[in-house]
């Protein structure tokens, strides 16, 4: 029991550099409830965070991008978490985003909300996502971009959205022109080889 307690304070040491203050013990707490691997690794395009369920008697495994902002890490891991619980509860046959995952979710966060260590924006932004929870925080515009906001500036770089019709910018080593909003992303065209492409309008991107 030691040696647990003892591991468990090491871990939620460690989660002081990645989560905002007061939220390591929560997320500690969550890495003991059920057998997981818990994964910090490099930052990845196409997704923040991961779960993949054991098998053949393997751990579950989640993995979060160690680049994100602590509030962004948080409610991430909180995400996949909830892919772990709701796996855990309900078994394999569910949707990765339908209502089980959805409640479980909601139960994750509400503590999270009711701690009163989120700022105000960001508490609000959760609150409004409770009522219609989407698949990710990338999903819900109003809470990305405010996590968004607690982001490190980076050099050069600008979200899409903010840029004015048929700019021309870079993205993932290829250059593109932005047109016509669709939704949540913009219909965007590949200089060279002119293929389209909808691209997230809060995506990061380097304007030519």
């Amino acid at each position: 029991m030691k040696d647990l307690q003892a591991k468990k304070k090491g871990v939620t040491e460690k989660l002081k550099a990645f989560v905002p203050p007061g939220f390591e013990g929560m997320v500690a707490d969550l890495l003991y409830r059920d057998p997981v691997s818990f994964k910090i690794v490099p930052p990845r395009n196409t997704k923040l965070g991961d779960f993949r369920a054991g098998i053949n008697g393997q751990k579950h495994q989640i993995t979060v991008n160690g680049d994100l902002n602590p509030y962004s890490f948080l409610i991430t891991t909180l995400h996949e978490f909830a892919h772990l619980e709701a796996y855990v509860k309900y078994g394999h046959k569910i949707r990765p985003h339908g209502e089980e995952w959805k409640a479980t979710y909601r139960n994750l966060l509400l503590p999270a909300i009711d701690s009163g260590l989120l700022p105000k924006d960001i508490l609000n932004a959760l609150v409004a996502s409770l009522a219609n929870t989407k698949a990710s925080s990338c999903s819900d515009v109003r809470l990305y971009r405010v996590l968004k906001g607690y982001d490190k500036p980076k050099e050069g770089v600008v979200l899409l959205e903010s840029l004015p019709k048929n700019t021309t910018f870079a993205l993932q080593g290829k250059n593109f022109v932005k047109g016509e909003l669709r939704r949540q992303r913009y219909l965007c065209e590949e200089v060279s080889g002119k293929r389209k492409y909808l691209v997230h309008a809060l995506s990061e991107v380097v304007p030519l």
